[in-house]
């Protein structure tokens, strides 16, 4: 396939050529909560994400559960065995943020694709570096001790990766609950809606059937974070 044609077509419908006609890429749908795959599951498939999103987290002995990235639509995730080259088991805990649709396809017709289709391997590359440095600000986030502070950067992190321009401001495009988001930080829902009530006293933020519309980010950022 040249790069070109790569190029014009959206990595859904490229994702969608991966394998053979016997084998097609499988579509599935997880409802929020729902796991994708555990640490320590084999991790024998790729994914890609339709619709939705999809938490990554890290899973400690102590029991502590730690976000590492907030996937968006048109992420590709459950890589690990393709950046090393062997068969391993998966690293983080995967689960729905929001209901999603995901299509995955078995990791060997993936490395076959990406062997006969070079170009291929650029698009995934590029899929990655942008989940690398949402993890790195994912970690900064959390290296807050204030819980405000934590909140505020989490925010800004949703609003530069789902964010959609409106007359308001910057609107998170997501659903989202107090619990997913005491979840994501690492806090609960009881502090989470206080934190968020004193953002909206302050007019800094506006939430409408679950969606946060962030007014100033830069201002938010500037005061809080």
């Amino acid at each position: 396939m040249e790069l070109s044609v790569i190029q014009d077509k959206p990595l859904a419908l490229v994702f969608r050529q991966i394998g053979s006609g016997s084998h097609p890429p499988v579509v599935e749908n997880f409802e929020r909560g729902k796991t994708i795959f555990f640490p320590g599951d084999p991790a024998e498939r790729v994914y890609f994400l339709l619709k939705g999103a999809v938490k990554l987290s890290r899973v400690y002995e102590t029991g502590e559960e730690i976000t590492v990235a907030l996937l968006r639509e048109n992420s590709v995730f459950g890589v690990l065995s393709l950046m090393t080259g062997q068969k391993s088991d998966r690293f983080y805990h995967s689960v729905a943020f929001t209901p999603v649709e995901l299509m995955s396809a078995p990791i060997d017709r993936v490395q076959q694709s990406l062997r006969e289709n070079p170009e291929l391997s650029g698009l995934m590359l590029q899929g990655l570096a942008s989940r690398i440095l949402q993890t790195e600000m994912m970690i900064e986030t959390l290296a807050h001790r204030d819980m405000g502070s934590r909140l505020v950067s989490f925010l800004l992190i949703l609003c530069r990766d789902f964010g959609v321009p409106t007359n308001d401001g910057i609107q998170i495009d997501l659903k989202l609950s107090h619990q997913a988001i005491a979840e994501a930080i690492g806090s609960t829902r009881v502090t989470v809606t206080r934190l968020l009530g004193d953002l909206r006293d302050k007019t800094m933020i506006s939430i409408h059937k679950k969606k946060i519309t962030i007014h100033n980010p830069v201002a938010l950022s500037q005061k809080f974070a």
